[in-house]
């Protein structure tokens, strides 16, 4: 990913020198374990909640490891192209985004989660991309995923998690990496141009205490391909259409 001079495009850079944001905070549950914390099914009350106090030291997971940092060839070999390093399944599952949206939703209500999901707002309306400013700064942000609807239809249809930790990182070479840097279900990966409505994260996740994150493609089980959008003066989300866990709907609010 490449600082981008206009908001449609990033300028193609210098190959990449960067290192993985390591931060500590409590976050998802790892998928068929135990939870750290009880999700909330019942959705947060609209509006972005105050920051949320720091975690004890004790309680925090295990730092990424330096030796996961990315080389000399960057983090996905310096391309700005996210179609040159998805793989073909998971992009065409990307294609499916729709699909994702509708089915999920439809599902959430079905199962009785109708006024939960309303609550959400710009969060879970499909068509709430704004354009302009997609890349957001580097910094801490926080952050809580909502899944919606099941993956195998045998699982909740809807769940919603507190706010945690999150940070984006522009590296020397202008890799763009959006990082969750939360407990059993930490997300790291690029996120690349596409349209003027969109970025594409390019990802995969870290579990339980694991010392760092894989990288997309090391790992199947892992891997995650999805949109950013801007839906807010400082608000962002990131939506993955079909996840390998869980649900069919996996959205991570990004907030300011």
């Amino acid at each position: 990913m490449r600082r981008p001079t206009a908001p449609t495009a990033l300028a193609p850079t210098a190959l990449a020198l960067a290192a993985a944001a390591a931060l500590a905070a409590c976050g998802d549950n790892r998928p068929n374990s135990p939870a750290e914390m009880s999700p909330a099914v019942s959705s947060p009350a609209p509006g972005v909640p105050p920051q949320a106090a720091p975690q004890a030291a004790s309680d925090a997971p295990d730092q990424p490891d330096p030796a996961a940092s990315p080389t000399a060839a960057g983090e996905q070999g310096g391309t700005d192209a996210w179609r040159q390093v998805a793989k073909r399944d998971d992009a065409a599952l990307l294609g499916r985004l729709d699909d994702a949206w509708r089915m999920a939703r439809a599902e959430a209500d079905a199962r009785g989660f109708a006024a939960e999901v309303e609550k959400l707002g710009a969060l879970v309306d499909p068509n709430a991309a704004q354009a302009g400013r997609l890349q957001p700064a580097p910094g801490p942000y926080r952050c809580r995923t909502i899944k919606m609807g099941s993956r195998d239809g045998a699982g909740l249809a809807y769940v919603a998690y507190p706010w945690f930790a999150c940070s984006v990182e522009l590296t020397t070479g202008g890799d763009l990496i959006l990082s969750k840097t939360a407990g059993s279900q930490r997300t790291r990966g690029l996120l690349y141009p596409d349209t003027d409505r969109r970025l594409v994260y390019v990802g995969a996740q870290a579990w339980g205490d694991e010392a760092h994150y894989p990288r997309y493609g090391q790992t199947p089980e892992r891997d995650q391909l999805g949109v950013l959008e801007r839906i807010g003066q400082n608000r962002w989300r990131l939506a993955i259409p079909w996840p390998k866990q869980e649900a069919k709907l996996e959205l991570l609010e990004i907030v300011r």
